[in-house]
């Protein structure tokens, strides 16, 4: 089968059919968010379809013009990236703006592969693989420049009467500009995806160093002494970065069912009102090693609380089974499957797998100073049912589909109830590290990287703007548990850290330096929980 189409027939048909199939959720959005269905809110629509027939038009007539094969080739990617955008946007209420884009670029094929079902598939054929074997098919007959030119420059002179006389319909496009920018296709994706890698690159081709930093001692007999020599005890910081997990599904911050059958028989501490800088792992990670005490953006321009402890003599341990950390140095860095060939757990195929030979390995250090970063993979969507081992598949019946919408709502919140049951054992098992080493100062700190979206208003897993993403993907767990020899050097205990005061991932970077009594001029007392300060500024 051949197709014969003139260039300019070939752009109408694609900026037409990029309009009627792809652009569904632009116009659900459109008519969902006005306050009448009129004459008014018809000529929104009518705006909205000119505009953009009229971007994509502009932007083929130019690949036309440089050439007939370039054209083809982006309007089959396109359409490519159409299908699989609008599966998204359609199955799980993704909003494809920078912050999205910045997700996806961070997710590896393991994490990515979870999407991955019968629908899916369904969308990239019907609405990928077919469009681009007709376009394929087309043949586009030679059409000189110039008079290609002049189609544009028609289209473009009454396109540009027709906004002109839409003015009234100017202050809802202004108002509602984000949300739109982010569903358009294919421009939403595309041009917010250039933003990213742009702000990136602006981001860290200058890192800056942080200010020096001095180890003091609370001891008034040792002030001002280096701690590597006046101490005989290790000082050990583990911080667990959760993944996906939301506070509202612990049984210790009062959900009704018992997701902390462990934890809540421990000395550990829950710290309410904790809410994340970021619902995507990537900006909510590098809030917790920034020192930027605002909280509201991550900035890869500074270094880093890992990169920030090694040069100044702390051992860093990172342990990953997850991905998205900043750039960092570090004394070792150790993923899950490389930790897997010492593993002898029951777990190693979750998350257990980050505590193989923990224990030994702190023991044998030789350094006085060692913070362990244990980067969870957690509670991370859609494939819930596959990260906790099926020993804890304590609530049933559990969704077992990437295909959330097919699942009753129940057997998904049992299957993510199940990852913050595995979760549980997991800290616990953390603690009981820490309680076996000997003549050691140590303290945990777990904290989620973002929460999670359950189906609650129609939304699920996260990664939505911030502005106006709901609860569930803000509020985030902070549990902390401290040995009684740190408890004695820091002059703390558990009831001298606040747990009504209100949090966030600003508190990491200034607690972790608290806890291995670092002092420099970017320091904030007042972000150290162990901090009596900290206390009193927040009561």
């Amino acid at each position: 089968m051949k197709i014969t189409l003139t260039p300019t027939m070939f752009i109408a048909i694609i900026a037409l059919v990029n309009i009627a199939l792809y652009n569904i959720p632009l116009f659900s959005y459109a008519v969902d968010n006005m306050q009448t269905l009129s004459i008014g809110s018809l000529h929104i629509l009518i705006g909205m379809t000119v505009v953009l027939f009229v971007f994509t038009t502009f932007f083929l007539y130019l690949l036309m013009m440089l050439s007939r094969r370039l054209a083809k080739l982006f309007c089959m990617v396109m359409v490519l990236g159409n299908s699989i955008a609008l599966y998204f946007t359609v199955n799980y209420q993704v909003i494809l703006d920078r912050t999205m884009m910045g997700n996806i670029f961070n997710t590896r094929y393991t994490e990515a592969s979870d999407f991955f079902g019968w629908r899916l598939l369904l969308y990239i054929i019907i609405l990928g693989l077919l469009p681009a074997w007709l376009i394929v098919k087309t043949t586009i007959t030679p059409t000189k420049r110039l008079k290609l030119s002049m189609h544009m420059l028609i289209i473009l002179v009454f396109s540009s009467i027709f906004i002109y006389l839409s003015s009234s319909t100017w202050l809802w496009f202004d108002k509602n500009a984000k949300q739109l920018g982010a569903r358009i296709m294919p421009w939403s994706y595309t041009i917010n995806a250039i933003r990213y890698q742009v702000s990136e690159y602006e981001a860290t081709r200058n890192r800056v160093l942080l200010p020096p930093a001095t180890f003091v001692t609370n001891d008034p007999t040792q002030k001002n002494l280096a701690i590597n020599n006046g101490s005989i005890n290790k000082n050990v910081v583990i911080l667990v970065i959760g993944e996906s997990a939301r506070a509202q599904n612990f049984s210790l911050y009062g959900y009704e069912r018992d997701t902390n059958p462990l934890l809540k028989k421990s000395d550990i501490i829950t710290l309410k009102n904790t809410v994340s800088c970021s619902t995507y792992t990537t900006a909510s990670v590098g809030c917790m090693l920034s020192h930027k005490s605002d909280n509201s953006m991550f900035s890869a321009q500074y270094e880093p609380l890992p990169s920030y402890l090694k040069r100044h003599g702390v051992e860093v341990i990172w342990r990953t089974h997850n991905w998205g950390e900043p750039p960092i140095k570090v004394d070792s860095y150790e993923k899950a499957e490389d930790l897997r060939n010492k593993c002898t757990a029951d777990d190693c195929a979750y998350d257990g797998v980050l505590l193989t030979e923990l224990k030994d390995r702190i023991a044998s250090s030789h350094s006085q100073n060692i913070l362990v970063v244990l980067h969870q993979s957690g509670s991370h969507g859609p494939s819930y049912s596959k990260k906790y081992p099926k020993s804890f598949e304590k609530f049933k019946p559990v969704c077992d589909t990437v295909e959330l919408r097919q699942c009753d709502n129940q057997s998904l919140i049992n299957a993510y109830d199940n990852t913050i049951l595995y979760t549980d054992y997991f800290l616990n098992n953390t603690v009981n590290i820490l309680k076996g080493l000997e003549n050691t100062s140590s303290v945990l700190m777990y904290m989620s990287d973002h929460g999670e979206s359950l189906g609650e208003h129609n939304v699920y897993l996260h990664g939505t703007p911030y502005s106006v993403a709901p609860k569930e993907q803000k509020d985030v767990p902070f549990l902390v548990w401290m040995s009684p020899l740190f408890m004695k050097e820091h002059h703390v205990s558990p009831q001298d850290i606040s747990q009504d005061s209100a949090y966030s991932q600003a508190n990491i970077f200034h607690s972790v330096m608290g806890a291995f009594n670092l002092t420099s001029a970017i320091y904030d007392k007042q972000l150290d929980i162990y901090s009596n300060k900290h206390q009193k500024g927040n009561k």
